[in-house]
């Protein structure tokens, strides 16, 4: 990650340095490395920055266990809402000839699978069964 990129994110007040080095440098935990992380994903995914930080604030305010709890739980939203919208694809599917249904399946599965393999792998990691 550039530096700018973190003067940028300091200056928007979604991360402080921890000290500054003799030479005046800003120094960062490595708690700020996660942020980082979470504050570039979230980007990714279009959340605006006053998401971003309500989010960052509102994770630093829980324990770890609630926060995979609340991460679960987005994800469990999401599927249901992913559920939603293939059964509105289902009718415009049936709709498709066979050629062109078989090629939107063969772009769709490898991730697809690569998902459903993910949260499996997310479970059975977590004993969460």
């Amino acid at each position: 990650m550039s530096s700018r990129t973190i003067d940028y994110y300091t200056s928007m007040g979604l991360i402080e340095p921890s000290e500054r080095s003799a030479k005046n440098y800003r120094l960062y935990h490595d708690e700020t490395l996660a942020r980082l992380k979470r504050i570039e994903q979230m980007k990714l995914e279009k959340y605006t920055l006053d998401e971003i930080r309500e989010a960052l604030d509102g994770w630093s305010k829980i324990t770890p266990e609630e926060q995979v709890s609340q991460k679960l739980t987005d994800l469990q939203h999401h599927l249901s809402q992913l559920e939603r919208e293939v059964k509105e694809l289902e009718p415009v599917i049936k709709q498709l000839k066979p050629r062109q249904a078989n090629r939107l399946y063969t772009r769709l599965m490898p991730q697809t699978a690569a998902c459903i393999e993910a949260l499996m792998l997310l479970i059975n990691k977590g004993n969460f069964m």
